[in-house]
């Protein structure tokens, strides 16, 4: 055995973990979402500027939107979820959770979803009430590449897209 190795000054990069590889996981995700699965919604962001925000809650009764923008996404219908109001009335929940590619959103539509938009999936719009990030790519915590958000069907007269 020769005795010429020495130790490296630094480690070597992490093998399949760059800029390339990861413009390339980009790519290849939005191939399928926009031309084999093909599913799509309509996404209609609150206009910050006109609408009158409560200065300590934070909370607006009247919405202003911005117009919607189509987005490519994976959406999966959550059924139908009926609950008995104690004698009183039956309320009946539409749930359906919409998974965003991230990059696409941030870098492609500079587009920054949040609790309290709205989507419209088929003839239905749905407010988003809960979001998470949930997929890191390649294990890198630094590189998140899915956004998923949680939202459940407006009731009818509370949204209004025109």
């Amino acid at each position: 055995m020769s005795d010429d190795w020495s130790k490296p000054p630094q480690p070597p990069p992490p093998l399949f973990l760059g800029e390339k590889e990861r413009d390339l996981v980009k790519q290849v995700n939005d191939e399928i979402i926009e031309r084999v699965v093909g599913q799509q919604i309509l996404y209609f962001p609150i206009d910050i500027d006109h609408t009158n925000f409560h200065p300590l809650y934070g909370e607006a009764i009247e919405k202003t939107f911005l117009p919607p923008i189509r987005i490519y996404a994976l959406v999966e219908y959550g059924g139908e979820e009926t609950n008995y109001m104690s004698n009183i009335a039956v309320d009946e929940m539409t749930k359906i959770t919409v998974k965003f590619h991230r990059r696409r959103l941030t870098e492609d539509q500079d587009l920054e979803v949040r609790v309290g938009d709205f989507v419209r999936y088929g003839d239905k719009y749905y407010e988003i009430v809960k979001l998470s990030n949930t997929k890191h790519l390649f294990g890198q915590v630094e590189h998140k590449f899915e956004m998923s958000a949680e939202c459940i069907r407006a009731r009818d007269g509370l949204f209004n897209a025109s």
